[in-house]
């Protein structure tokens, strides 16, 4: 096999690499359809390496590209001392390729500083995923899709899911920092913090009940709220963009269920709930996404018919 020569990132590899992401997209979307169709490959890899600080490395076998991987640096406020393999960050031919990529782009980012280092790769291509395990990253969050069903049923015996009015205002307040409380315990271990419920919270809760384009569920059982659910369209989302946004789309954007309330079946009325919404809003796919350490609901999600489309993956210098 001829030899591998790997290269800095640079202009003359921003075309090749606009060609190895059609095709690694195409291959995505012969699993998931329901990912975006239009994308503009040249455009994803140009506004990447036009951010202010971003780096890569180019495989080059034969005269001919055939892999990439760009990384660059997030708000840091938010994600510390990072670098980003975002979701059009990197293509390759074959999936080891990446591994020879990374440490050649690593080195330039660890020299900054920038010792923590997320990728968001095709949860649909697991050799490629292995490749990235084998870099010593782990799965951090994952997005997901489905079709949404034509039916999903009532709600458990017992629970009782409705829209949320204006006079659930306290209940949904309390309801929203349950997450949070979860994501705070083994073996999450987010470093966002609940924080207590401000006007700016209440102001957006009442905005979404008169949000024609939001979806706000609530779960009672025995006349008490045990559990809420948020339907917005994908355009909302900060995770679903670029390749990783269908073209329409439902985003199920927050659940959570009081701890006593688990076991109920009120999840399940909400998820229910939510679907049917996405139904009636004609949108044909649903998104979600989730922190996989979050025992709950790594497993709920799946069961309830999402697949996998993207993982950020994590690794941490040293």
């Amino acid at each position: 096999m001829p030899e591998l020569d790997i290269q800095p990132f640079s202009d003359e590899h921003i075309e090749g690499a606009a060609a190895l992401l059609e095709e690694r997209h195409t291959r995505q979307r012969a699993v998931e359809p329901g990912l975006p169709a239009n994308v503009d490959y040249l455009a994803e890899i140009q506004a990447l390496w036009a951010m202010e600080e971003r780096s890569g490395a180019a495989a080059i076998r034969d005269a001919e590209l055939v892999g990439y991987l760009l990384g660059a640096h997030r708000d840091g406020e938010l994600w510390g001392s990072n670098s980003w393999v975002e979701h059009a960050g990197h293509a390759v031919r074959e999936p080891e390729l990446v591994r020879d990529l990374y440490a050649a782009a690593a080195e330039d980012w660890v020299a900054r500083g920038r010792d923590a280092h997320y990728a968001l790769v095709p949860a649909t291509d697991p050799e490629l995923v292995d490749a990235w395990f084998r870099l010593s990253f782990g799965a951090q969050h994952a997005a997901a899709i489905q079709e949404t069903p034509e039916s999903t049923g009532d709600s458990p015996e017992g629970v009782v899911v409705r829209r949320a009015e204006r006079e659930d205002l306290e209940a949904s307040m309390t309801l929203d920092l349950e997450l949070a409380h979860h994501q705070a315990r083994s073996p999450v271990f987010s470093s966002i913090a609940p924080s207590a419920i401000t006007d700016e919270d209440r102001e957006q809760f009442l905005a979404d009940i008169d949000d024609p384009e939001v979806g706000l569920f609530l779960a009672e059982i025995d006349g008490k709220a045990v559990g809420e659910l948020l339907m917005v369209p994908v355009e909302r989302s900060s995770m679903h963009v670029g390749l990783a946004r269908p073209e329409r789309a439902a985003f199920l954007g927050y659940a959570a269920t009081l701890p006593e309330a688990r076991g109920s079946g009120a999840g399940l009325g909400l998820t229910s709930a939510g679907l049917a919404w996405a139904r009636e809003q004609g949108y044909p796919v649903t998104v979600v996404d989730w922190r996989e350490t979050n025992l709950l609901a790594s497993r709920f999600w799946p069961a309830r018919g999402f697949r996998r489309t993207f993982l950020r993956l994590y690794r941490s210098i040293p």
